[in-house]
């Protein structure tokens, strides 16, 4: 089955609405990661240089319990509008505000409506919720770029595809042909990194790659905590950094000697899940060279997911800019469901009969 893209949906002189993911980490009204804000300004930059008319942005963030000004997203707006430019908020994603707002807008500018999450229907994946959204913004088609959000069955997932047209935007395109590479033809020795915290999360994928990979590292705390290999293609760190309660808190340097070894022979390399206690740089060596190392590899492809890893790998490129990965995934569970072969609810619609 074909991806339904951006490419295959008639957008010049359309109203658009379109689904990001602005789940980003906030504290006192300021964002401390832009990451997955400025991974959709391609799809808007393609909208807008090829005739959109105006377009409608829709959004969650966190996880609030009826209206949150602490989750409005009206900062999102503000880096938006740094970015590229005539993006305006509207606090709100429905009634007779917000289709005054869109009456007002001029070809090609961009209204970013209130956190999805303020209302119950968002959720429920209410079609009445959604129905409110498109009758008030006019939207005549819908693209759907919030990779990270595909595994939800919510009103702007999945709801929203039974009334409006829809394809996937730039960046689920890119996630998407990444992930399939490395799942149907990758590049090999194909080498998974695998980290964390909770061993019952990770052994999924571990056990499904055992058919995949050509080797797999266990570190983290799983491996601290004495994970046992049920497969000679898995390599389970150990030796471990403690601190002075004794408490292993990263991967020691025999193991990341042995890890590096595998890094310098691979084509195609997913990491996922840090490999030790890496929010203290104490313990982040390990996780750090493992970093380092795919970064400047030019001659495989890098994939990295996992909310943690992507958080560490983008706070590394702010003082290592000459890093570069084929891909850092936006999606954590998302991306995790994608390669374990689950269905995702929201990627459904968005494959071509």
């Amino acid at each position: 089955m074909k991806l339904k893209t951006i490419r295959d949906i008639i957008i010049r002189d359309k109203t658009v609405l379109m689904r990001a993911d602005f789940n980003v980490p906030i504290e006192n009204g300021k964002i401390l990661n832009d990451l997955r804000i400025r991974a959709v300004i391609p799809t808007l930059e393609f909208l807008r240089e090829n005739g959109a008319k105006k377009i409608i942005l829709i959004s969650h963030l966190g996880r609030p319990e009826g209206r949150d000004e602490k989750l409005s997203l009206k900062p999102v707006a503000e880096i938006l509008n740094k970015e590229i430019g005539r993006v305006e908020f509207i606090n709100d994603v429905s009634g007779s505000d917000v289709e005054a707002a869109v009456e007002k807008m001029k070809a090609g500018e961009i209204l970013l409506l209130e956190n999805l999450r303020f209302y119950k229907g968002e959720e429920e994946n209410s079609q009445d919720f959604i129905k409110r959204i498109i009758d008030s913004t006019g939207a005549e088609v819908f693209i759907q770029d919030g990779f990270a959000v595909l595994h939800r069955a919510h009103a702007s997932t999945s709801a929203v595809a039974e009334i409006l047209p829809t394809a996937a935007g730039l960046l689920v395109e890119k996630e998407i042909l990444n992930l399939e590479k490395v799942l149907k033809n990758p590049a090999r020795p194909l080498v998974l990194i695998v980290g964390g915290a909770k061993v019952e999360d990770k052994s999924p994928l571990i056990d499904k790659f055992v058919g995949i990979a050509d080797k797999i590292i266990v570190g983290g705390k799983i491996a601290a905590d004495g994970y046992e290999a049920k497969s000679d293609k898995i390599y389970v760190a150990e030796d471990f950094d403690e601190d002075g309660a004794g408490a292993k808190l990263d991967v020691g340097p025999v193991s990341t000697v042995e890890i590096a070894k595998f890094i310098t022979d691979a084509k195609t390399i997913i990491w996922n899940g840090l490999l030790g206690k890496a929010e203290d740089m104490a313990y982040a060596t390990s996780s750090t060279i493992v970093a380092e190392m795919m970064g400047e590899k030019t001659d495989a492809e890098t994939i990295i997911c996992g909310g943690d890893t992507t958080s560490f790998v983008e706070s590394l490129l702010e003082d290592h800019p000459n890093l570069k990965y084929s891909l850092i995934s936006t999606g954590g569970g998302a991306s995790l469901e994608f390669l374990l072969g689950n269905e995702l609810p929201g990627l459904v619609p968005l494959f071509m009969p």
